[in-house]
């Protein structure tokens, strides 16, 4: 019998072989766990009474996870799993930074908060249409693309949350949902499929797509690829996903239409996933050609944030104004990564932030807001601060909040982006920040004085407080708080997003995760 004289192969150069230690699971646990809580709740077809609370105990099982994946990133620094042992660039790779576990945290703790909110919005039709697998799945996908090192893996992360969310946004199949998920669908389906076409052509580039591979090689490659076309490609398609101006109209001719629950949660996750992969590939990858198109993306920031607020002073519907905000939101984020270094890349991570936790609550207040007063039209809202004058203290904070004015989370951002647009002599952005945030305020307090304080139709004023459902009011009360909190004490959190800032304009230690001794 024939024996093979030659050497083992060494596989050291291929694959992992040291054990994978306990802490680096965390890096694909809160995919995972996502995916088998939504899976728990298919096969649990017909008891769907169990869908609820199965889901709110997952979901605040995903903030555990969460929160302890930030803490460990904050302790050891950016961490890689690669799936099958191929160490990268071959196989597909999940590092989270600073910026990542950070999105992704905030996202889990929208999402427990629309799970909440869900137990008095979703009836028994919506449970049995697959509302909670739905919103499993669309943060499995949330969750996989602030997590992944894979420019390809982040399209397929998209494409999931894309499935779901058009899952959510027909639940109930009323005419006018129908409506804005069509225009919902086609516009988004065009950006997933100019991102995929990007992603093609960054690979017969670079020859990959893990990003830590992109960002060492882009330097190498800068005189003969065409990053500057790869940039503005990547730009258009994430511009779309996020909102941005000229592709904004999707946003407030569909986020009205659906249940305020999946609003809500549309508001607060969807768009910054679009925003955050914007900020990764373009700071992070690509640094040189965002600087060049600088001009370009503030001016793109300015108008969006001129069109979302001139679009919010003119809605007199609650849901239809919001859709607005969070368009005018996007423009701050993107003046922020326009200007670039430490103040105006922090800026930009810490609106995004903030405004996950504040549009999701404002949706919510425009749902109790239409509970109270029967519609969400200002031509029959009224007297709502004495139905619930709770309510309305609390829908106060929250414009405050949007508006950017202390004491609130919105007032730090707001502060940091302008202070960055100065520093570089970018005054007419920061003028047009600061036009903003006034405009913001005239229009949040146009409704409040309308909807709130005005008497009602009759001329009577209601003065029966009216009780809101503790599943409705828990999660807006605990969003509000924790805006007034960041607000109050921004330290902590204002320090981890100038370390995340740092980490993606000089990603030597995200580089050493994926690459251990090859970083740039």
């Amino acid at each position: 019998m024939a024996v093979s004289t030659s050497p083992p192969a060494d596989l050291s150069a291929a694959l992992v072989l040291e054990p994978v230690a306990a802490a680096d699971w965390l890096v694909i646990l809160p995919v995972a766990w996502c995916l088998a809580i939504g899976a728990l709740l298919v096969m649990l077809r017909r008891p769907i009474g169990l869908h609820p609370f199965v889901a709110v105990a997952g979901l605040a099982g995903l903030v555990v996870i969460d929160g302890l994946l930030l803490q460990h990133v904050i302790a050891s620094g950016p961490m890689t799993m690669v799936m099958g042992r191929w160490l990268p660039p071959f196989g597909i790779a999940f590092t989270v930074d600073l910026t990542g576990a950070l999105f992704a945290l905030a996202a889990s703790i929208v999402a427990l908060a629309g799970g909440i909110y869900s137990l008095a919005d979703i009836n028994d039709s919506g449970r049995r249409y697959g509302f909670y697998p739905f919103l499993m799945l669309l943060m499995a996908g949330v969750s996989g693309a602030f997590l992944t090192g894979d420019v390809f893996n982040l399209y397929v992360w998209f494409e999931v949350l894309l499935i779901s969310s058009f899952g959510l946004i027909v639940l109930g199949s009323e005419r006018e949902q129908i409506d804005g998920a069509v225009k919902y669908g086609f516009l988004n389906l065009v950006a997933t499929t100019l991102f995929l076409i990007t992603t093609g052509y960054l690979y017969a580039s670079f020859g990959t797509l893990n990003m830590a591979d992109i960002a060492r090689k882009a330097e190498g490659l800068r005189g003969t690829a065409p990053l500057m076309t790869l940039t503005a490609l990547f730009l258009l398609a994430f511009g779309m996903k996020a909102a941005a101006f000229p592709v904004n109209f999707w946003l407030p001719a569909s986020y009205h239409t659906p249940r305020v629950v999946v609003s809500a949660l549309f508001a607060g996750l969807l768009t910054k996933v679009g925003i955050y992969a914007l900020i990764r590939v373009t700071v992070m990858l690509l640094p040189l050609e965002r600087e060049e198109l600088s001009f370009v993306i503030a001016a793109v920031g300015a108008l969006t944030m001129l069109v979302g607020v001139f679009g919010a002073l003119a809605q007199s519907d609650f849901r239809r104004m919001l859709g607005y905000l969070v368009i005018s939101g996007i423009g701050s984020i993107l003046a922020g990564i326009a200007v670039g270094g430490p103040g105006g890349i922090g800026g930009a991570i810490f609106y995004a932030l903030h405004s996950m936790l504040v549009m999701t609550a404002l949706y919510f207040a425009s749902g109790v807001a239409a509970k109270l007063g029967g519609s969400f039209s200002l031509s029959s809202l009224a007297g709502l601060y004495r139905r619930h004058v709770g309510f309305a203290a609390i829908s106060l904070m929250l414009a405050f909040a949007v508006s950017g004015l202390p004491p609130f989370s919105g007032f730090w951002p707001k502060v940091m982006l302008v202070k960055a647009a100065l520093d570089i002599g970018a005054w007419w952005l920061a003028a047009v920040l600061l036009v903003t945030g006034f405009l913001t305020t005239i229009a949040t307090g146009r409704f409040f004085l309308l909807a709130y304080w005005r008497d009602t139709a009759d001329g009577q004023a209601a003065t029966a407080e009216t009780q809101i459902p503790a599943a409705i009011l828990l999660p807006l009360a605990a969003l509000t708080m924790l805006t007034l909190a960041i607000g109050l004490y921004p330290e902590p959190l204002l320090a981890t997003i100038q370390n995340a800032a740092a980490g993606l304009s000089e990603p030597s230690s995200y580089l050493n995760s994926v690459f251990p001794g090859a970083a740039r």
